[in-house]
């Protein structure tokens, strides 16, 4: 069973002021947009910027969940289920990650998407994603850390993560990556 606590706040919190902040709900949004018949994005925020004076953050929201093209139109369970299909002997690992990042602190927010699972406090210092069928990788952001050794540069995140460290098997988080996800959490806040 993939378990994963809802963090979803900053969707949620959008959502919940759309109204006072645009005059209409969510349901009242998707209902204007229906007929337009817009196939793109960019088509959707042009509308909702120029033509009804929304800002870039609400006309993206609205955008997002109309196309439900967001991780947040999507379950938590869905997303991890998806990330992990194939790759299920891959889940120790990323339980084991989970558990250990959230006792960092009560003040981390655990945003999964597509492909990954992402970890932040005022910033993501932390990124999970299952790579391969038998590797997942440990992407994590320092202010100015040096790559050595087991912690790499940061690989498929591009600018995501300065760093990544490689796990295929809940054994290698050990005290030196403990440590690393308490440096970066400790730099992110």
């Amino acid at each position: 069973m993939l378990y994963l606590p809802n963090h979803n706040k900053v969707s949620i919190e959008m959502e919940e002021g759309l109204k006072e902040k645009t005059g209409k709900t969510l349901d009242e949004w998707k209902a204007l947009l229906a007929p337009k018949g817009f196939a793109k994005h960019g088509e959707i925020m042009a509308f909702l910027k120029g033509d009804c004076g929304l800002t870039h953050g609400y006309a993206n929201f609205i955008a997002l969940k109309f196309r439900e093209a967001d991780a947040a139109s999507h379950s938590e369970e869905d997303l991890l289920s998806a990330q992990y299909k194939g790759k299920e002997s891959l889940l120790p690992i990323f339980d084991k990650l989970r558990d250990e990042i959230l006792k960092l602190g009560s003040d981390i927010e655990v945003a999964p998407k597509k492909a990954a699972v992402s970890f932040r406090r005022k910033r993501q210092f932390a990124l999970v994603q299952p790579s391969t069928k038998t590797r997942i990788d440990l992407g994590l952001k320092f202010n100015n850390r040096p790559h050595s050794g087991r912690l790499e540069t940061s690989g498929p995140f591009g600018t995501m993560c300065t760093h990544r460290v490689q796990l295929t098997s809940p054994e290698q988080i050990d005290q030196q990556v403990l440590q690393w996800l308490k440096d970066a959490y400790d730099e992110a806040g």
